[in-house]
Order: structure tokens, then C-alpha cells, then sequence
């Protein structure tokens, strides 16, 4: 189905670009380590800005994770199921928790970057950084979650495999 595979192809290229920013934030850490430690001179931007990349990395894979099955799941009971039982169930948890929760995640990350906008919100640490960005970063992971959850359930309905394709190279 196109929509499906239009949505996972989405969350697939955020994850592999966010990939990116954890080099990123390591190497700034392993930079603020050797500037405090090999020549004493610690920076005063180096916490902060790995803080923030920190908080983005991670609020922005939700929907990498709901789509390669990385998220936290109790499957005492849906495990014994059979595959037909199993898959209406999780749909069913899809209906009353996730769209639910996603949903009110994706309008309050609205409401809270919004503020923080008007605001000109500001960190308070060592160096002022806008934290506004990073509010507007958790609504698209919001949307990016829900839309990943879209995918998952039509997945259900439809009777696909919930495995990501694979890609062989060679």
C-alpha cells in the first residue's frame, strides 16, 4: 500500500539522518572532555548544546522505533494468541491507548513549542540557548509517531508483515 510505504520510508529517513546528530553530540563530548582535561580550558557551550541535541535525538526516533518494533512491549498474554487473535488485539491497543495518547502528545507539544516561541524561551545555563526549537522538534516527533501508528494499524488490518523491508546490497 502506497500510504505505508510512504510513512515508513518517512520515519526511516529521519532515523537515518538523526543518526547523523548522535555523531554529532559524541564528538562534541569527546571535544569538551580534551579541552577540559588535556589543556584546561573546559567550554562553557559544549554541556548545553549536547543536552539539546541529546533531547532532540531522542524525542525524534519515537516513530524510527514504532516502526522497527524497538518500543517496550508486554507480551505475556498476546504471545500464547493466535496470530489472528494477536493482531486484533494489538489493533484494539492501538485504538484505545496509542491514537489516544498520540494525539494528545502531538496537540500539547503544540501548545507548549507555541509558548516557548512567544516567549523567546531561553535555557538558563551557562550559555542562553533557544529552547524553542526543541519544543517544536517533540510536535514533529509527535506527528511523526502518530503518522507511524497510521502505518502500523493499516499493517493489522491488512495482514502484513510488521518487519521492516530489508535492503541487501551486492
Amino acid at each position: 500500500m502506497p500510504l505505508i510505504r510512504v510513512i515508513d520510508g518517512l520515519n526511516e529517513i529521519v532515523g537515518r539522518i538523526l543518526s547523523v546528530v548522535a555523531l554529532l553530540f559524541a564528538g562534541i563530548i569527546i571535544y569538551d572532555v580534551f579541552m577540559r582535561y588535556a589543556l584546561g580550558q573546559p567550554t562553557r557551550w559544549a554541556f548545553d548544546v549536547t543536552k539539546q541535541l541529546y533531547g532532540f535525538y531522542f524525542v525524534m526516533l519515537g516513530g524510527y522505533a514504532l516502526r522497527h518494533q524497538a518500543h517496550v512491549r508486554v507480551d505475556l498474554v498476546t504471545a500464547r494468541m493466535r496470530p489472528a487473535l494477536r493482531r486484533w488485539v494489538e489493533l484494539a491497543g492501538y485504538a484505545i491507548f496509542f491514537f489516544p495518547f498520540a494525539w494528545v502528545f502531538a496537540r500539547r507539544s503544540w501548545d507548549f513549542a507555541m509558548t516557548s516561541w512567544r516567549q523567546g524561551e531561553l535555557t538558563y545555563g551557562a550559555v542562553q540557548l533557544p529552547v524553542y526549537p526543541l519544543k517544536m522538534a517533540m510536535f514533529v516527533a509527535a506527528c511523526l509517531l502518530l503518522i507511524q501508528g497510521v502505518s502500523e494499524a493499516l499493517k493489522l488490518v491488512l495482514d502484513r508483515p510488521n518487519q521492516p523491508e530489508r535492503h541487501d546490497v551486492g
